[in-house]
């Protein structure tokens, strides 16, 4: 497995009632992830993935916070004003149910969102697309709407959200996989040759 992300940081316990998961080298995948289209609709959801409201944020290893500590002086001059004094006061991570994630503002937008018109976007991942920085992005946002959960060991499944009905709906239409769509995440989260089990498994 790739260990650019650290240990794989689990939510909790996860159960699929009624549902055989697939068992693919010690990681649970729901079968229902196989029949998922979807593809991103930033102009429909505004970036909603990271200023959904919710006591949860995106969660982050050990690793990844050393690696977005290196990067945060670049990473801030993305950032609005209140975000910074946010991170400069706070953090940019905190802790809770003993998982690492990163602080938002009023329980909605991340910390590393700036906004591009209407649209949130991450300043992390606008630093590595830019050529500045070598991290792109916590490894929980860049495999949403896939998630990982799991006391035992990592468990795979989708995670249906209201505000990625047009993503879903562009899915169908472009005839795009989840799993394709998600590729480079799976990739960098476990490597090419586990995903191709997967597709294996998923298909038969």
């Amino acid at each position: 497995m790739d260990d650019q992300a650290g240990a794989f940081p689990f939510l909790g316990a996860f159960v699929v009632m009624g549902k055989d998961l697939l068992d693919i080298d010690g990681i649970l995948v729901d079968p229902d992830i196989a029949g998922v289209k979807f593809v991103c609709d930033l102009t429909q959801c505004k970036g909603a993935c990271c200023t959904i409201t919710s006591e949860l944020s995106a969660v982050l290893s050990e690793a990844e916070i050393g690696q977005i500590e290196k990067a945060l002086p670049i990473v801030k001059q993305y950032l609005p004003r209140d975000h910074i004094r946010e991170i400069d006061e706070k953090g940019f991570w905190e802790t809770k149910g003993g998982v690492y994630r990163t602080r938002c503002l009023n329980r909605r937008d991340c910390v590393f969102v700036y906004y591009d018109g209407d649209i949130a976007k991450c300043a992390i991942e606008r630093a590595y697309r830019e050529g500045i920085i070598d991290f792109l992005k916590p490894l929980s946002c860049h495999l949403f709407p896939i998630t990982i959960s799991g006391f035992q060991g990592p468990v795979l499944r989708f995670e249906r959200y209201h505000e990625c009905k047009s993503a879903m709906a562009r899915g169908i239409e472009r005839n795009i996989l989840l799993v394709d769509f998600c590729q480079h995440a799976l990739q960098r989260a476990f490597g090419e040759e586990w995903l191709g089990k997967m597709r294996k498994a998923l298909n038969s």
